[in-house]
């Protein structure tokens, strides 16, 4: 289905919303949307529903696997405005997961195990929320890749992952539960990137409750949805490799002319398995088995 507007979903799609997985992503330019699409359609969420621009094209070979939104995503607030405004009309319970486009998720055994199971367990865990880290991906070769897309050579970085405790700001004092991670081409290159987007934790997948609403930051007004695990034992982590980050280095003057490659002694090729993630400590299963 294709929808005018955010409105036009709420009023005439609630059925795509009212039962979950759902996916929302959100195109912020042409790059990778159709592959981006059919990832988490594999990943067999319900329903996958895409945001774009009125002038962006639904690619063909995945116009009748999701549902198309036109929607200004660029503009300021865009996606927690659109993402609050679908909780608000979603039935409490539903779970939801929110990407951009060229952003692929990862879960624990994802090559043998769906999105639902993945939830259903977390659920019975008593569990709202899941906490995803955004793990780069770039192309080797900026020469012939020079938007640094590349899903066939794509790199990850292996090392160079660290979290610090998140302090309330309150008080002043840690957060229970609650770390900041960062990593990646955000902290190598963090000359190029504003102090408050280097982090790459991300609440990405969650349930819908009245009152909750996510924050610009990547967060949620309920603390406890903000937490990488319960108190009494670790939970499932997910990850999205992302190439978003290095789209923006490479097309934003402000940094495009003074990184000539993404490579470093710790890239390594990336497998696009859930194994290679959790061996480098970027996923956690939990209890799950």
């Amino acid at each position: 289905m294709q929808f005018p507007s955010l409105d036009a979903l709420l009023a005439d799609g609630q059925r795509l919303i009212a039962k979950g997985p759902v996916a929302l992503i959100f195109a912020e330019d042409p790059v990778e949307i159709a592959s981006t699409v059919l990832h988490h359609v594999r990943a067999r969420f319900r329903e996958v529903i895409v945001f774009l621009p009125d002038d962006f094209t639904i690619p063909d070979e995945v116009e009748t696997l999701a549902h198309w939104v036109r929607y200004h995503t660029l503009a300021r607030q865009a996606v927690p405005d659109a993402v609050n405004a679908i909780i608000e009309k979603a039935p409490a319970g539903t779970w939801f997961y929110y990407c951009y486009n060229a952003e692929y998720l990862f879960f624990p055994f994802c090559e043998h195990r769906s999105v639902g199971e993945l939830l259903a367990f977390h659920a019975e865990e008593r569990r709202e929320a899941m906490l995803a880290y955004v793990v780069d991906l770039y192309a080797p070769d900026l020469d012939r890749f020079p938007d640094a897309v590349s899903r066939d050579e794509a790199m990850l970085d292996r090392s160079g992952y660290y979290a610090l405790a998140r302090k309330d700001p309150a008080t002043g004092h840690p957060m229970e539960r609650q770390l900041d991670f960062f990593g990646g081409l955000r902290w190598r290159f963090e000359e190029h990137i504003p102090a408050d987007r280097r982090k790459i934790g991300r609440t990405a997948l969650f349930r819908s409750a009245p009152g909750v609403k996510l924050r610009d930051d990547h967060r949620f007004n309920v603390e406890e949805m903000n937490t990488y695990s319960c108190p009494w034992h670790h939970n499932l982590t997910a990850a999205i490799a992302s190439f978003r980050t290095a789209k923006a280095l490479k097309t934003n003057p402000g940094s495009m002319f003074d990184i000539w490659t993404f490579n470093w002694h710790n890239s390594a090729k990336f497998d696009w398995h859930s194994q290679q993630l959790m061996d480098l400590g970027l996923m956690e299963p939990g209890q799950w088995f």
